[in-house]
């Protein structure tokens, strides 16, 4: 009898305090995800994850767990986050873009948060190059883009970092707002911006992702699994022929991926990899890059204004991150609050989708310097 109650209490016997502040941490991220609806579809998954693997002697994890089975498939390999790309490529339209060709400055502008909090990681002594890059990428504010940096540079900050990247996405209507209107002036934020509907040849709409594909890949080869995953999902969506692909790589792919990305990347957050100085220090830092990319578009596009005839509202310069489509609602809500007659949502929409090509390629530059450094 004795021996029985041991075999059932074993797991009780085991439990340490720092796998309870994890539970705490896990319901704290499903709380997040169903009560503030901060990206549910992730963040109840990774608090789930969490808990699972902190349970003391969890089957969920170890050579025959099935959350280690997913990590060893789906993230040693990069194929969720790859997949995850064509489900994103296929949602997003690309036509304001293409009308607006001048909001890719925008995109670029916005990623200034990467490479200056990727300094400062690098800075604190605390972080070799590899890991002060995959923590700078949070700065992209792309989910996939920052796992599959953190995959290849810091694996054992590969919770943390996921969970800085989603968690601030999520955010983005929260930090951003106090960020614009810090760096602009009332008169600023109510410039007006005129756009003019212009026709998308469908030729153009098709050749758009092959010739991006094709130049980026040529220009940074290691750009070709994300870029080259996007574009692919967007020619599904254009082509005009494959409409039933295309729903499926917008709903079916997109939620199947997501939640064992999901679950797989909460399973990475074990106590003794997450309770730590250097997880504080990565989660305070992600908060930084978002403030300095939304910094970074708004000040490139007041110093632009001190050449343009037509001025911009520096208020695009903020939807230049990557967190699609949030960061360009974020603007014209913000707009709309200075003037209920200012739309801006075209332009901003226009500079998201470029964060969203500027984030890629600025974690492929990423991939490809940081090796040549070391």
């Amino acid at each position: 009898m004795e021996g029985l109650w041991d075999g059932l209490l074993v797991g009780v016997r085991s439990l340490q305090f720092n796998q309870v502040i994890m539970f705490l941490i896990g319901g704290l991220l499903i709380y997040l995800a169903i009560e503030k609806e901060y990206e549910p579809s992730l963040l109840l998954p990774i608090g789930f994850g969490a808990i699972l693997c902190n349970i003391p002697l969890s089957s969920a994890v170890g050579e025959t767990g099935f959350l280690t089975i997913l990590y060893n498939a789906g993230i040693s390999t990069e194929l969720f986050p790859v997949l995850i790309f064509i489900a994103v490529g296929a949602m997003i339209d690309f036509k304001p873009l293409i009308a607006s060709p001048f909001m890719l400055f925008f995109g670029a502008a916005a990623q200034f948060g990467i490479f200056a909090t990727m300094m400062f990681a690098l800075a604190t002594g605390h972080f070799s190059l590899p890991e002060a890059a995959s923590i700078g990428i949070i700065g992209a504010a792309d989910g996939p883009t920052s796992i599959y940096v953190a995959k290849e540079f810091a694996q054992n900050y590969l919770g943390p970092i996921s969970v800085a990247a989603y968690s601030y996405m999520s955010l983005v209507p929260i930090i951003q707002p106090p960020v614009i209107k810090l760096l602009t002036s009332k008169k600023e934020r109510k410039i007006r911006m005129k756009y003019a509907q212009v026709h998308v040849p469908k030729v153009v709409e098709i050749l758009f992702p092959i010739v991006i594909t094709i130049i980026s890949g040529v220009i940074a080869p290691m750009s070709v699994a994300l870029i080259g995953a996007l574009m692919f999902g967007n020619l599904i969506r254009v082509c005009g022929v494959l409409e039933r692909l295309s729903l499926t790589a917008q709903n079916e792919l997109a939620n199947l991926v997501t939640i064992l990305l999901g679950i797989t990347i909460g399973s990475t957050m074990s106590a003794d990899a997450f309770l730590n100085t250097s997880t504080l220090m990565i989660m305070g830092m992600g908060l930084v890059a978002f403030i300095f990319d939304t910094a970074g578009g708004v000040l490139f596009a007041k110093f632009l204004n001190l050449f343009l005839k037509e001025k911009v509202n520096p208020m695009i310069g903020a939807a230049g991150i990557s967190a699609f489509p949030m960061s360009g609602r974020v603007v014209q809500k913000i707009a709309t609050e200075e003037d209920p007659t200012n739309f801006i949502l075209m332009q901003a929409m226009s500079a998201n989708v470029a964060g969203q090509l500027g984030s890629v390629i600025a974690g492929s530059m990423i991939l490809a310097l940081v090796p040549l450094f070391m």
